[in-house]
């Protein structure tokens, strides 16, 4: 099972490996130094997209950064009972995700169950490269990508190009709940 609280100190030990001082990292991502600071002491839960950035600034894939394993498998099973659910109340946007492929190292993919909340703390916009798909398995959202809005209920899927700025937020009266599955470019 991945530790959310050890993603912190990974993302560090990935950063002086290569040399870098946070304002080195702090110039690669556009994050300021004590956001990444908070985010190395595991005192903030970084996003997805927040991941994949880093990620690229350090020149290896998000897995590399969750999977507990390096060794490289034709197969894993996460069960149910040893998914972890990481950026709950605790990160600025209010959602929740549920990483499903943790423990298959070196991935292309990285799908996790997102929760969005009815009221997010704050809205967010992502824009990695890459692509996407949601599907949304409880309630509806409205996707907003570009200029575009639209509403993806229960039982619906949108795939997108992630290089687009992205969001969705809770179209109702109830948490959105869906599979987010990203294929970013290395």
């Amino acid at each position: 099972m991945i530790d959310e609280a050890a993603i912190g100190p990974k993302i560090k030990l990935l950063r002086l490996d290569r040399g870098l001082n946070l304002q080195d990292l702090a110039d690669a991502t556009g994050f300021t130094k004590g956001y990444l600071s908070k985010v190395e002491n595991s005192r903030k839960s970084p996003p997805v997209s927040t991941l994949l950035m880093l990620a690229k600034a350090l020149r290896v894939s998000i897995s590399e950064i969750l999977s507990e394993t390096e060794d490289r498998t034709p197969i894993t099973l996460v069960k149910k009972s040893e998914r972890k659910t990481m950026a709950r109340d605790g990160t600025a946007f209010g959602y929740s995700y549920e990483p499903l492929a943790h423990t298959f190292p070196q991935r292309h993919m990285d799908p996790y169950i997102l929760v969005l909340p009815v009221k997010p703390k704050k809205r967010a916009v992502f824009q990695h490269k890459g692509e996407e798909i949601l599907i949304v398995l409880e309630g509806a959202m409205r996707f907003v990508y570009g200029d575009r809005e639209l509403v993806v209920e229960e039982g619906d899927c949108v795939y997108f190009d992630s290089s687009t700025p992205h969001f969705g937020i809770a179209a109702g009266s109830e948490p959105v709940k869906c599979v987010m599955v990203i294929y970013s470019e290395e």
